[in-house]
């Protein structure tokens, strides 16, 4: 397979629809985040594009889902197969594109995308439906699941493949055809991974990936009438305009949108692997990822000592060029997304809050080649009231805030107030605490003592305005199909 990272030219991506490449008329330029410079063209498809592969996934949809569950199986191992077998390619191209360290990409995006696959094409196997008996009246209830059709579904630029992978493989898993539509900014992977679909044996049709911009192409595919279900990940105004668009067609949907997501830290945690830990979930991925932790509650005791052990540590976690393995962070994902992040920190310093280290106050030591990239270093702030902008808004980069606390409910609190809902860390050792608190945290995830611990048989999403519905191996199954109640009388 070639590697667009070893290209020198501009790479022009097209549109994948009815098994076939198919060119775009009119492009939208992509940055590599490294260095600041456009080195791809992404389709910047529309309605006309959307349509086509509406109709190519309606025409392949009867064929598919008339496939028995192990014969998809086949097909979606097949698919895992070949991304490992060309994960070093993958893991190159989806740094270049997302700016995230080789190394991430390499031990992260890339086999979760294999395993995606691998994971659905397993669980589809293993699901039972119900059946009840009223003897009474001589019938016999039962149900049925079936897939639903055309599936729409839209990824983010953070976990470019990881995400992607994380729909289409529960969705086709189930029966269904897709159209899905990867972020303009990160479409390289999704590009490449069409290469492998005719070699797994997926049947044109199955899989369509139609690039371009959410307002362009998303509307289309949401608004488009043959498409009864959306799956989104993203933010949380995105989604508002999905729901809106959607709503005149009743369609289902699944919208996995943004966190801020707190870490609770009492006197009694283990502080050497709360803070290893708390480090990793505050700036792993440039802070790029949903489930990052970007306010931390410590209980006042031990405030003073956490506070100046994490900011060293913290210091200590490496951002620079993307391909050296001895960076923990690459680049921010762009140029505004930088100068987004930037001035949330400029405005904490403006409420009179202390930047301990970071933006301003370290300074970054950028190979010659990296100097225009979109480049920040791990941010930890303190002294900022709840009521902030800095504590109430998603940054999503490599920005965390450390506040005390005194009581359990005063943490409860804390935690709980902000709009979102998606995922939090508790410390403790005492058990009774731990049960407490997961049950008074106002989240769709929480972890105690650990993070980004997952098992995807169980839910996955968040609550208030962190999402709707559930992702996970029983939760896409029933999100992916559509269950019959049937009754027969003997």
């Amino acid at each position: 397979m070639p590697n667009p990272s070893e290209q020198s030219s501009c790479l022009v991506l097209e549109n994948f629809i009815g098994g076939k490449f198919v060119p775009c008329r009119t492009h939208i330029d992509s940055y590599d985040p490294s260095v600041g410079e456009v080195y791809c063209r992404v389709p910047d498809s529309g309605a006309q594009e959307v349509e086509a592969a509406v109709a190519a996934a309606k025409e392949a949809f009867p064929g598919w889902s008339a496939r028995s569950p192990e014969q998809r199986a086949q097909v979606l191992n097949k698919l895992a197969d070949l991304l490992d077998a060309n994960v070093e390619e993958f893991a190159q191209a989806e740094s270049r594109d997302q700016g995230k360290t080789v190394t991430f990409a390499r031990t992260v995006d890339i086999p979760r995308s294999a395993y995606n696959f691998r994971f659905f094409a397993s669980s589809l196997l293993h699901h039972t439906n119900d059946c009840s008996q009223s003897d009474h009246m001589g019938c016999l209830h039962y149900t049925i699941r079936c897939p639903v059709g055309v599936a729409g579904l839209i990824s983010p630029w953070n976990l470019p493949l990881y995400l992607l992978t994380w729909k289409i493989a529960p969705a086709i898993a189930a029966g269904n055809t897709v159209v899905a539509k990867p972020s303009e900014m990160t479409s390289v992977t999704a590009w490449m991974m069409c290469k492998l679909m005719q070699q797994a044996g997926v049947p044109p049709g199955v899989v369509n990936i139609v690039f371009g911009t959410g307002p362009k192409a998303g509307d289309a595919l949401v608004g488009h009438p043959d498409v009864p279900l959306v799956s989104f990940t993203g933010s949380t105004a995105t989604a508002q305009c999905i729901t809106e668009r959607s709503a005149p067609y009743c369609k289902k949907l699944s919208l996995e949108l943004g966190g801020k997501n707190p870490a609770i830290i009492f006197a009694d945690a283990d502080l050497d692997r709360c803070i290893e830990t708390t480090v990793r979930s505050s700036f792993s991925n440039q802070g790029e990822i949903c489930l990052c932790t970007s306010r931390i509650y410590v209980e006042g005791s031990i405030y003073s000592e956490f506070l100046e052990r994490f900011v060293a540590a913290a210091k200590k976690w490496k951002t620079g060029a993307p391909s050296d393995p001895g960076n923990d962070n690459g680049a921010l994902i762009s140029k505004e997304h930088l100068e987004k992040v930037r001035s949330f920190v400029a405005l904490a310093k403006s409420e009179g809050g202390t930047v301990h280290c970071g933006e301003g106050v370290d300074q970054l030591h950028l190979p010659e080649r990296n100097a225009k990239g979109y480049f920040m270093p791990a941010t930890v702030i303190s002294g900022i009231s709840d009521s902030s902008r800095v504590m109430q808004e998603e940054i999503f980069g490599p920005v965390t805030c450390v506040s005390p606390f005194d009581s359990e409910e005063e943490a409860v609190s804390k935690g709980n107030g902000v709009r979102y809902g998606l995922a939090a860390t508790v410390w403790s050792q005492d058990v009774g605490k731990v049960h407490r608190m997961a049950r008074k945290i106002q989240a769709g995830m929480v972890w105690t003592n650990c993070w980004l611990v997952r098992d995807l048989n169980l839910p996955f999403g968040g609550m208030k305005n962190s999402g709707v519905g559930r992702e996970g191996g029983k939760d896409s199954y029933h999100f992916f199909t559509e269950v019959k109640t049937v009754t027969v009388k003997h």
